[in-house]
């Protein structure tokens, strides 16, 4: 079994959305016996995660504090989210009471933690040192996971 956790952009533009999707439905056909593990947080790792369930592989959430749901995911990612929790073999809240940094970059170890290979959802934009998608990358090479960066042609951010 192969466990394959995701990192990704949020602020994917919606007319990208059907390509990144096929794109990771393409990587993930390359797999049988599948577990996945995300984040679920709207864009990328919502994503990923709904296509690791298309293709009958295994889903761990991984929720960055008590208190993500509530503060953290908005109204319209709402059903997503809760449909993806629902549909997890696996669901692990951090100990974190507050979703803030320090939970997310706890979020991050734990995906890599699990992770025989990362998935990134990213344009190649440089690390900003907030403990995003670029972050998460150089995180996982430097501790010798690799790395499957999935970008396809025209894929764009909302401005």
């Amino acid at each position: 079994m192969t466990t394959l956790a995701v990192t990704g952009h949020m602020d994917l533009a919606d007319e990208s959305v059907p390509a990144v999707r096929a794109a990771l439905r393409g990587l993930l056909a390359g797999y049988g016996d599948l577990t996945g593990v995300s984040c679920i947080a709207a864009g990328a790792d919502s994503l990923f995660a709904e296509e690791v369930t298309a293709v009958g592989g295994r889903l761990i959430v991984v929720i960055p504090s008590r208190d993500y749901r509530a503060r953290k995911v908005r109204p319209a990612h709402a059903p997503v989210f809760d449909r993806l929790v629902d549909a997890a073999a696996e669901v692990v809240t951090l100990p974190y009471e507050t979703a803030r940094r320090d939970a997310y970059e706890a979020a991050n170890a734990e995906l890599l933690k699990r992770a025989d290979r990362l998935v990134a959802v990213w344009d190649g934009s440089p690390p900003s040192g907030k403990g995003g998608t670029a972050d998460t990358v150089e995180l996982a090479r430097s501790a010798g996971v690799p790395v499957d960066v999935v970008w396809p042609d025209g894929a764009a951010r909302r401005a």
